[in-house]
């Protein structure tokens, strides 16, 4: 009974989510006026969190140019026939929402029965309770719903699975992420140019 009740919590929080949850033009659009106004998204502003949101919205202009698909993917993605939303928990300031969400808008900018829509972690933590990754409140948090029946078919995030591994062996061997460290993910994310990303979305589309 339990686990029914909070079954039932959790699909009134994410039905209150979608409500007020942002297509990503718009979410593009936020980022554009904090990076101009020096500002974050989240009630603590400070210097540092408006640089990253600075910085994040350059990649993410940048990425939504440079993104590849390749043949195979696009052909899969378009004949994919069933309806899903993929609802992001995020925040402006966060360095690997801005590497993978334009890759999920690539994507759902494929097939019209994907769509995506943007939340902000902070604004909605009784949701991103729900959905922790390994005990953490980590971002970018997509939860895929079911367009029909609108249950939860999968989630993903919060980095694609082989920088997550990275960042796993980064913390098993030195208790935290370096300062160092995060300058070799960074180079991971330029180098891989949003592959492992697709490739991860992919295998959650496609598992069902």
């Amino acid at each position: 009974m339990e686990q029914e009740t909070l079954q039932k919590e959790t699909t009134a929080l994410i039905e209150e989510g979608l409500e007020k949850a942002m297509g990503y033009n718009d979410y593009r659009s936020l980022m554009a006026t904090l990076a101009l106004e020096g500002k974050s998204t989240g009630k603590n502003q400070n210097e540092e969190l408006a640089n990253y949101t600075l910085l994040n919205e350059r990649r993410m202009k940048r990425l939504d140019k440079t993104i590849k698909v390749d043949t195979d993917t696009e052909t899969k993605i378009k004949a994919y026939n069933k309806k899903v939303t993929w609802l992001v928990l995020t925040e402006s300031w966060c360095g690997d929402a801005a590497q993978t969400i334009p890759v999920m808008n690539k994507l759902a900018a494929l097939n019209d029965n994907i769509s995506l829509k943007l939340l902000l972690r902070d604004e909605n933590l009784e949701l991103m309770q729900r959905f922790l990754s390994n005990g953490a409140m980590a971002i970018p948090k997509l939860i895929a719903i079911d367009g029909d029946t609108a249950k939860v078919i999968g989630q993903w995030g919060a980095r694609p699975s082989v920088a997550a591994k990275l960042v796993s062996e980064e913390k098993a061997n030195f208790g935290r992420l370096r300062p160092e460290f995060k300058q070799i993910l960074q180079q991971w994310y330029n180098k891989d140019k949003g592959q492992h990303t697709i490739k991860d979305l992919m295998s959650m589309l496609f598992l069902e």
